[in-house]
């Protein structure tokens, strides 16, 4: 096992993925190559970020790869919101998404601060 794979952020990260593409099966076709692609990769890129970033040996790179995946779980919500908006989800599945976000993000940000303090 890598050492990525032991973060608590890598995990729930990794479970919003898995959540993102419970949720987006049940869209509309027609948004298979449009918002459906847009929230995958969006989704992926949290993960990914997080184990490439804390793979990395200087805190200035891990910090940086870290604030990216933010960034991407940001873009996240913003495309769960428009899905809400559109019905392609319900309420329940938005505030359960918003939870897993709130929850991740809170532990993304102790996690920064720990690196930039060592």
């Amino acid at each position: 096992m890598f050492g990525f794979q032991k973060l608590q952020i890598y995990q729930l990260a990794k479970e919003l993925v898995k959540y993102d593409y419970k949720l987006t099966r049940k869209f509309p076709s027609g948004e298979k190559f449009a918002l459906v692609q847009q929230m995958n990769r969006a989704a992926v890129s949290v993960p990914s970020n997080i184990a490439e970033g804390t793979s990395r040996k200087s805190n200035k790179d891990k910090a940086h790869f870290v604030n990216i995946a933010y960034g991407s779980l940001m873009e996240l919500v913003c495309q769960m919101e428009i899905a809400l908006e559109l019905g392609y989800i319900e309420e329940k599945e938005y505030e359960e998404f918003i939870a897993m976000v709130k929850n991740l993000s809170v532990k993304m940000s102790n996690f920064l601060k720990t690196v930039v303090e060592e």
